[in-house]
């Protein structure tokens, strides 16, 4: 599990073009400024607390990381440059060290690190608030003026100015990727980034689905590592001391989880819970595990943190995540939709988003009392980390089958409509 929620916070997100947003920017007319970054001097202005705490956050991450190139938010004006910046870029960017940085995926994560690491600063005016870490990103008003900078880089991500075939040149030169594969769909049907990133299969054939006639076969709903299984009590909390982390939540309470105005939040006490993590690379449409009829399908808004703790390596010029900090108390934007699948009851489906965006989408045929079968498309996320929940009834026994990295306890990797596991009826 620390292997992969290390691994995690560059699944997420990426806040690119570091040193363009190291630009002279002094001056306090905010006219070309993206909208969010305009919202926030706003609220700044208004709010001296806020002020404050931001300047203060800034001023520490200054002092533990006073270069103004891997670290180019010194001031309040260079930090609304680079978040104004930030809202009209690519999630790589370029990030400009002295050593040649290997992959896309590593100039993500550095630059998720810049931008996050300001912000995460530890401040003793937070103190005994009870959030996951005393730290701006996880105050309001912030927290929720980083869910409102999301949505306007979604507006960017969706628009085609976020796409040209030099863009596409980047994603296709990273294996991880799997363009080369011949996997998807022809890429000229891509005309945005968000397109590219929620990109559809060339054919059935490219994701071949496990026993697709056989319910007690358990399909993968989307290409990611599957992370365990924990058993559900009667009063509906997972039976582990800490719970289970998934993103930045820490879940106990699977009422919660579903929420409160869902009609079958109580339906799962004594059942099961596993859930598996897609990164930032893979192919980011999820599937039907199982065949049955849709009983209800909601979305559920949530905040977008970033549930780690970011430190800055001097010796390793380099940001890191905390493997053991994702466990706020807070749940990201979230999907549910139970299916009723006969002889294995109902079983809860909820895919997960994550910032930066977090957005979760459903299909169009995915409608309430609509039949449908194992490896159907379920829906997609836009970018950002993702995560797909799975919950199962009382009596319904999961075992994970799918195969482990040699010499170790983490699963593989697995394509979606690969064999996850399978299910027995306990008597």
């Amino acid at each position: 599990m620390k292997k992969l929620v290390k691994a995690f916070p560059l699944l997420i997100v990426a806040m690119a073009l570091l040193t363009s947003c190291n630009e002279k920017s002094n001056s306090t007319d905010n006219t070309s400024y993206g909208d969010a970054t305009k919202e926030l001097m706003v609220m700044v202005n208004n709010d001296t607390l806020l002020k404050s705490l931001l300047v203060s956050s800034i001023q520490k991450a200054k002092e533990i990381n006073p270069d103004s190139v891997t670290n180019p938010a010194q001031s309040l004006e260079q930090y609304y440059a680079f978040v104004s910046k930030a809202e009209s870029s690519m999630p790589w960017g370029y990030y400009m060290t002295d050593h040649k940085l290997p992959s896309t995926f590593e100039h993500i994560f550095q630059s998720l690190g810049a931008f996050y690491f300001v912000i995460d600063q530890p401040l003793a005016q937070l103190e005994g608030k009870g959030l996951f870490h005393n730290s701006l990103q996880y105050d309001e008003p912030f927290a929720k003026w980083l869910t409102t900078f999301n949505k306007s880089w979604q507006k960017y991500l969706d628009s085609e100015k976020s796409w040209s075939d030099e863009y596409y040149k980047i994603v296709a030169s990273d294996p991880a990727f799997g363009l080369q594969n011949g996997w998807y769909e022809d890429p000229k049907n891509w005309k945005t980034f968000n397109h590219f990133f929620a990109r559809h299969l060339s054919s059935v054939s490219a994701r071949p689905i496990a026993s697709p006639e056989d319910n007690s076969v358990l399909a993968s709903y989307a290409d990611a590592v599957p992370q365990g299984v924990w058993a559900i009590d009667s009063s509906s909390t997972i039976v582990d001391k800490e719970g289970v982390t998934v993103k930045s939540a820490h879940i106990k309470h699977i009422t919660k989880l579903l929420g409160d105005d869902s009609q079958y939040k109580n339906a799962f006490a004594n059942g099961t819970f596993t859930h598996s993590f897609l990164n930032v690379n893979d192919y980011h449409r999820y599937h039907f595990p199982m065949s049955g009829t849709i009983k209800e399908v909601r979305i559920i808004q949530g905040l977008n943190p970033t549930g780690g703790i970011i430190t800055w390596s001097s010796d390793k010029n380099k940001y890191e995540f905390d493997p053991s900090s994702t466990n706020w108390q807070m749940l990201e934007t979230r999907g549910c939709v139970i299916l009723d699948t006969n002889d294995y009851g109902l079983v809860a489906l909820l895919p997960i988003g994550m910032s930066a965006v977090g957005s979760v989408n459903f299909e169009q045929s995915v409608k309430v009392g609509q039949k449908v079968k194992k490896g159907d498309g379920l829906g997609y996320f836009l970018f950002g980390g993702s995560d797909f929940i799975m919950i199962f009834q009382d009596k319904v026994r999961l075992t994970l089958d799918a195969p482990k990295e040699s010499n170790s306890n983490y699963y593989k990797h697995l394509l979606m409509g690969e064999r996850l596991g399978h299910l027995t009826i306990n008597k």
